[in-house]
């Protein structure tokens, strides 16, 4: 079977090669890809001589990788330039557009072109929109040295890729574009077409509307040449002339995951500054405001709880407001709410109780109740002693009868132990009087 592939695709094999240049009218950010990695912007850290890839070039021989980064930020680029680099031949999928058929198509030429002594490189955009299984059907090829497989991926690979399949690749990380990388792709894009119709700032402005994608930046930059503006642009006539640029955030991935992370511990660290930005990120992208404010009353619990009891009724009021104006209105009281999160004085007493308090139930079992705090409903309960000896504390001179609640085979714990900070201040003054007044009566 083999052979018959052997002779079926032998002639059609393309050649270790670099890709065909571009059409002259193709996109811009075609036309302006990178011809050699030396020419990658902004990747240098993977690129350089010292850089993970430029060390396997160097060597001539790729190991499979994943190249993970957000759009625009080449990893396309440098998957077909890394087949040129080391003498491979260079096929591509994309988990967008191709399905098993293509796969099983590209394995068998990868095979044929093995026995004729030429190895290939298996670009696999957007690898992590293939299934468990799909992404299992690459290991035999991948162990067996059939094809070098390079995915690109802007989701967490942790997430998107199954276990199997990182282990067999290493994960390298592609920045975001920084102003001077996208203003050196921006230069390059100005030396082929002309300069571009905007005042300085207008040009920073531009700039930043990218948001370290390049492919965006160079779009934008292109519908600009299309337009044939008389005048320079500002910014003001900039920001008129093109449509705003949507952050980018995926909800369901890293997005969702760093920003909520983010937002936490800058609520943590009492920055009401950087919890406003993270938010802001969150909200202005399209992040379900419920969901914020979820985390917001978890917050509350878990890292101001006594401190601050008027931290967790600030959430809920904030959580009937916003349902009672929806948006955009009801959104500055999720503002306050944060902002009041932020500035409250901190404590995780409760959380730790609750988790050391959590652990000792589930040690001590089913350990009963001392009879005497026991209610005894029934005169078979009184006649065993359920009730007896309870001392009701209200008709104490101070309403602490300073009786021991603890089952009889447990010695009595500490679970919680308030700060120094907030209203819990005052509730160790208490603790400490009743601990006091305990110690008297069984002493």
């Amino acid at each position: 079977m083999l052979g018959q592939m052997s002779d079926l695709f032998a002639e059609d094999l393309p050649p270790a090669s670099a890709p065909d240049a571009p059409r002259e009218d193709a996109p811009l950010a075609d036309r302006l890809r990178p011809s050699t990695l030396a020419e990658v912007i902004g990747q240098e850290h993977l690129t350089g001589p010292e850089g993970a890839i430029g060390r396997m070039v160097a060597a001539g021989r790729l190991s499979s990788m994943i190249l993970w980064g957000p759009p625009g930020t080449g990893k396309t680029s440098i998957a077909r330039l890394l087949a040129d680099a080391v003498g491979m031949r260079f096929a591509a999928v994309s988990a967008v557009f191709s399905g098993v058929a293509d796969l099983k198509k590209a394995f068998a030429e990868a095979e044929v072109a093995a026995k004729a002594g030429q190895r290939t490189l298996l670009f696999v955009d957007e690898i992590h929109r293939f299934n468990r299984a799909q992404q299992d059907g690459f290991l035999p090829f991948v162990e067996r040295g059939t094809v070098t497989l390079v995915g690109a991926t802007t989701e967490n690979p942790s997430f998107a890729l199954n276990a199997a399949l990182l282990s067999r690749a290493q994960v390298l990380i592609l920045h975001r574009l920084d102003a001077a990388a996208l203003s050196v792709l921006l230069a390059r894009a100005e030396e082929l077409e002309g300069p571009l119709p905007l005042t300085p700032e207008a040009r920073e402005a531009l700039v930043a509307s990218a948001d370290g994608d390049g492919r965006f930046l160079l779009n934008q930059a292109e519908t600009l040449y299309a337009a044939k503006i008389p005048e320079p642009l500002d910014p003001a006539g900039l920001g008129k002339f093109l449509q705003r640029r949507v952050a980018v955030y995926d909800k369901d991935r890293d997005g969702h995951y760093n920003l909520i992370s983010a937002l936490h511990k800058s609520l943590r660290g009492s920055d009401p500054q950087a919890a406003l930005y993270y938010m802001a990120r969150m909200l202005t992208a399209g992040e379900e405001p419920l969901y914020v404010l979820r985390r917001l009353v978890r917050f509350a619990s878990e890292d101001i709880g006594l401190a601050d009891p008027q931290a967790l009724t600030q959430c809920l009021a904030a959580k009937q407001a916003y349902e009672f104006l929806g948006s955009p209105e009801g959104e500055v009281a999720i503002v306050q709410a944060c902002l009041y999160l932020a500035t409250a004085p901190k404590s995780n007493a409760a959380y730790k109780a609750q988790k050391a308090a959590w652990k000792s139930a589930k040690e001590t079992g089913s350990l009963a109740p001392p009879a005497n705090i026991l209610n005894a409903p029934t005169k078979l309960m009184k006649d065993i002693g359920y009730g007896t000896g309870y001392t009701y504390d209200h008709d104490t001179a101070e309403g602490f009868s300073g009786d021991d609640y603890w089952p009889e085979d447990m010695e009595p714990q500490t679970y919680y132990e308030p700060v120094e900070r907030g209203f819990e201040r005052q509730v160790i003054e208490r603790i400490a009087y009743w601990n006091k007044l305990r110690t008297q009566r069984r002493g």
